[in-house]
């Protein structure tokens, strides 16, 4: 039974909120993206905050890319990551994708502007020497289709995973999508051609995100949400525990609805595994995939762990946690088409209980979602 707690919503809350002890770890402030950007993606990793986001025309926008040293008080200079390609910002969902890799090599994959009706979904890293990205590339081969966003993921070891899902060749229709997985081996260096990451015939949301996510173990994590018999639209969880060669699937949320719901997912690591967030049913959720497990859980006993509040329009949700297990889980309210939204965040302690209400803050601009990031100190950061 999913928990449901009885703590009401706060309505435009400050931005910084702190409840009584006035740990670090209490501490939640907002973000703004610079340049006024929008669809931030954010890895801190090695004591360097990675961020890309969006700025121009949403329906030709260009990638920015950025590092601070100082978690978001100041950044480095802007590289551009497109220098060709444009990406796209209509619908949230299919902007660019960032991971990190070995030796802190920034990798970011995109959904091309409309190229001959073809869709890419173009790749592109920086240079050895850190000072620009490379010429993109587009990693669809066969597996053309591309509408909903495409995921990334890195590992230390070189590894890096492009997912996407699009029909079979030949097919249309969202019940004959699936997941497709582009690998390389060599730092993004080539890629293999695509493959079926995922048998089972359970479709794919054609509108909707992914999310990835690799652990320096060898482990690599995907979610996506369905479209078996068209309404079955679930969340599933896709894991590998042999750097993408096979995966294995878990429903992890049932959603029965008859369209396209726009959706993304977030993957995080944390010390006790990698935190889960997604929307069913215009509600936010979040759990744990414990270390070597391919389901998502709940610390406590509830399967997964629900928004407080009534559920409105509840989209983009990020979990992160602190290096003491406790978890920031931050998700939008109110966004639609071309509509503009609130950032609503609540705290949770290691074992998975409320140690805050909700609160809420103006800011997220149309066709953008939120990002998240948690400070050494145990604070949390807000990226809007």
């Amino acid at each position: 039974m999913f928990s449901k707690l009885r703590v009401a919503l706060s309505a435009l809350a400050v931005v910084v909120y702190a409840f009584a002890s006035e740990s670090p770890a209490s501490r939640v402030t907002t973000l703004r993206v610079p340049d006024n950007g929008i669809q931030p993606q954010v890895v801190l990793r090695d004591g360097v905050l990675h961020l890309i986001y969006l700025t121009g025309a949403p329906e030709k926008a260009d990638i920015i890319y950025r590092q601070s040293k100082d978690y978001g008080q100041t950044f480095s200079k802007p590289l551009q990551v497109n220098t060709k390609e444009f990406a796209m910002a209509i619908g949230n969902i299919r902007g660019p994708q960032l991971a990190i890799g070995r030796n802190g090599r920034a990798h970011v994959a995109w959904n091309g502007v409309n190229a001959q009706n073809r869709m890419p979904m173009f790749y592109s890293r920086l240079n050895d020497s850190g000072t620009a990205f490379e010429p993109e590339r587009n990693l669809i081969t066969t597996a053309w289709g591309l509408d909903g966003g495409g995921a990334l993921a890195a590992d230390p070891q070189g590894n890096v995973f492009a997912f996407w899902h699009a029909p079979l060749p030949g097919t249309k229709g969202e019940e004959n999508r699936r997941v497709w997985l582009a690998k390389s081996a060599n730092d993004g260096t080539t890629f293999e051609p695509e493959h079926i990451a995922f048998e089972n015939p359970v479709g794919a949301c054609g509108c909707c995100g992914m999310k990835a996510w690799a652990d320096p173990d060898g482990t690599v994590y995907a979610m996506f949400r369905s479209a078996d018999q068209i309404v079955n639209r679930d969340i599933w969880l896709l894991t590998s525990k042999d750097h993408g060669r096979t995966f294995q699937g878990s429903n992890t949320s049932h959603w029965n609805i008859g369209a396209c719901v726009m959706s993304s997912e977030s993957l995080t690591p944390g010390p006790n595994g990698v935190l889960a967030a997604w929307e069913t049913e215009k509600q936010a959720w979040f759990g744990l995939i414990e270390k070597g497990s391919t389901k998502v859980t709940n610390p406590i006993a509830a399967p997964i762990t629900a928004a407080d509040g009534q559920p409105g329009n509840r989209k983009h949700p990020v979990a992160v946690a602190n290096k003491n297990g406790d978890t920031l889980f931050t998700w939008t309210e109110g966004m639609a088409w071309k509509k503009p939204g609130t950032i609503s965040w609540q705290l949770y302690n290691a074992k998975g209980k409320a140690i805050s209400s909700v609160s809420t803050t103006d800011g997220v601009p149309a066709w953008s979602l939120i990002a998240a990031f948690a400070k050494p100190d145990g604070s949390f950061v807000v990226v809007y």
